[in-house]
């Protein structure tokens, strides 16, 4: 779906404040791709290039790119040159059906100028969104967007920790007297822990946010200095025996990381604001099915 279809809906409903970009709103994304594994350029296509030609009329590359952006007519699953041919086949059916359309003046009625108005206005929207779009999109303003959401976003602590799950309080306390008496204690999960998760990593459960664990496990994680180990704590797993490794604030992501997310708030931004511009500075008149004016409420 085109970025301009999506805004497009998203206008019927307005009043839905815009999403702050913060906390969860910078959650990790995938890697971008590393130079050396990018595709390679795809060639410029000429959009004026004739590819087919119907009783004269001729079909583009520009048409069928158009048509290609037809949310009608989306086919994620089908080869590209399968879907080009489906394409070509498609204009090949609108030429050929538009002309017969014609010749049986179909466009001649008021349901079809309607149609037409419609269309055209919604086809100036698109673009103009689009332009918008392209215009507040800048590697400059993405780049300030994310430094400013950083800035503001307020650190988050996480801690690294090992743990030893066993099915009873008494299991549990002879594990803690063993690693708290100075045996090692990955060597002890890796003999006595149940969790099949961690086991086989020394009871390591790498860095976590407080929000990721089960709430008394979290307390008494978060409760404990690097290098501590708890007293057993019993949690819907079973008794836990928890040592941190190390705590630290939740390193924000990286921009490359963010990237998409901050070029998509930005065009959103830019493409509602626009619309909220233009309503706030428009005589805007609504009647009910009397035909008197309703109350306008402000977006």
């Amino acid at each position: 779906m085109s970025r301009s279809l999506t805004v497009r809906k998203s206008l019927l409903t307005l009043g839905v404040a815009l999403p702050l970009m913060a906390g969860a709103a910078f959650a990790q994304t995938s890697p971008a791709t590393s130079p050396a594994t990018s595709p390679a350029a795809v060639p410029a296509i000429d959009p004026a290039k004739v590819i087919a030609r119907v009783n004269g009329l001729e079909i583009t590359e520009g048409d069928l790119a158009l048509a290609a952006e037809d949310p009608a007519l989306q086919m994620p699953n089908v080869p590209e040159a399968q879907k080009r041919d489906l394409l070509t086949g498609y204009m090949i059916d609108l030429k050929l059906g538009a002309k017969a359309a014609e010749a049986a003046k179909v466009g001649s009625g008021a349901e079809f100028a309607r149609k037409l108005a419609y269309n055209r206005d919604k086809t100036l929207l698109d673009q103009y969104l689009d332009q918008e779009a392209k215009k507040a999109v800048t590697p400059e303003a993405a780049r300030k967007l994310y430094d400013e959401t950083v800035k503001s976003v307020p650190a988050e602590q996480e801690v690294r920790a090992r743990h030893i799950l066993v099915e009873n309080e008494e299991d549990a306390k002879k594990a803690a007297t063993r690693v708290k008496g100075g045996e090692d204690f990955a060597k002890v999960a890796g003999e006595l822990s149940t969790d099949p998760g961690s086991k086989t990593d020394g009871g390591d459960l790498g860095f976590f946010t407080k929000d990721r664990m089960v709430e008394p496990f979290a307390e008494a994680a978060f409760k404990l200095e690097a290098g501590q180990i708890s007293d057993p704590v019993k949690s819907q797993f079973g008794w836990h025996v928890i040592k941190v490794e190390e705590k630290r604030n939740k390193p924000a992501p990286s921009f490359e990381e963010t990237k998409d997310q901050v070029e998509a708030y930005l065009a959103r931004k830019a493409q509602q604001d626009l619309i909220v511009g233009l309503r706030k500075d428009a005589k805007i008149e609504r009647l009910d099915d009397k035909g008197n004016l309703v109350e306008q409420k402000q977006p």
